[in-house]
């Protein structure tokens, strides 16, 4: 199957999104498949207001219905709710191309968090934005729930997986300051509510792995913990090893990426009782949920490293790219060349 995946977030952009869809290509490739992706990376960019290391396309829509007319997809898939996801739902609405979308990042809390807008009003564009889709593709069961509450009647499950060669239980000193060493990755952003675990009264060391537009404020109003940039995967394995608790402050993540990664590494992990913590955790014991973050991280100190590798083991990208591929598959068969 020869499928398109339109998207506005694309290397360099270090992230889940960029991440998921990067491995479910890689995949599909091994499954047979052909997939082309469309990204900023072919068009004039300008920085995202409040967020300049997020690159948003400008006035391509005619190069976008060009590439996707030329390359004649058997199936589109519009990963992203921007300028090119915009575009390309228009030309797929114009020519009756069936296509599906996902919903990656909760969008509507993001932009409550950063502007003060009403979370109906974004919940609106979004029922607009992905309601001609033949599926919108949700990464849990908890967030399937949550779409549908406001008001989606087209939401499937695409799920996560993590790569259990690069993220592996290791012998590593990465990180040799005072023990026991709390670890947060990924993006320094509000909504990510990286300052709710830097505020913690813990014993030991903090460590905060990623960079983000909060980050030079973090950086100056917590300057006892300690702080790397962007890290490649092998090189953030050896991190996750060297750490005793993996920190996931956020409540508004849809999955996290990172709660895999580091439990793949051994490493348990303390959050919220929120959506992406709970259908990743589940009712494992290779982390502790409480809405008392300071507990959650204490009480973690006491997981097995291996009962936390355990649980990760559970979550395969193939299995995750099966259930996107077979989404795909209505849109398929009525596109392909008989």
């Amino acid at each position: 199957m020869r499928v398109m995946i339109v998207t506005d977030a694309w290397s360099p952009q270090v992230n889940g999104v960029v991440r998921t869809l990067t491995t479910t290509r890689r995949e599909m490739q091994a499954m047979g498949h052909e997939v082309d992706i469309l990204s900023p990376l072919e068009f004039r960019t300008l920085p995202c207001p409040t967020y300049p290391d997020i690159r948003l396309s400008v006035l391509a829509g005619n190069a976008v219905r060009k590439r996707i007319r030329d390359y004649a997809p058997h199936a589109l898939h519009i990963a992203t709710e921007g300028p090119l996801g915009l575009a390309a739902r228009r030309h797929a609405l114009d020519h009756d191309r069936p296509f599906t979308t996902a919903y990656h990042t909760r969008f509507p809390e993001y932009v409550k968090a950063r502007t003060g807008i009403p979370l109906a009003w974004t919940y609106r564009f979004l029922r607009w934005f992905h309601g001609p889709a033949r599926a919108v593709m949700a990464p849990t069961p908890a967030v399937k729930s949550d779409l549908e509450a406001f008001g989606f009647d087209n939401v499937a499950l695409w799920s996560r997986g993590v790569d259990l060669d690069v993220f592996r239980m290791q012998d590593s000193h990465r990180l040799d300051t005072e023990r026991p060493i709390f670890l947060y990755v990924g993006r320094v952003a509000v909504e990510k509510n990286v300052e709710a675990f830097l505020q913690l009264d813990l014993p030991g060391s903090k460590w905060v792995v990623g960079d983000g537009p909060a980050l030079a404020g973090l950086r100056a109003r917590y300057p006892d913990a300690y702080y790397l940039g962007v890290m490649k995967q092998p090189e953030l394995a050896e991190v996750y090893a060297a750490a005793d608790v993996f920190v996931f402050p956020s409540k508004t993540d849809t999955f996290g990426l990172v709660l895999l990664e580091a439990m793949a590494c051994g490493l348990p992990v303390a959050a919220y009782p929120v959506t992406g913590p709970i259908d990743v955790l589940g009712d494992s014991p290779a982390g502790v949920m409480h809405d008392d973050l300071r507990q959650a991280c204490l009480a973690a100190l006491n997981i097995d490293r291996r009962t936390a590798r355990a649980h990760a083991e559970k979550f395969s990208w193939r299995a995750a790219t099966e259930q996107f591929v077979g989404h795909l598959h209505p849109a398929a068969q009525e596109t392909m060349p008989a």
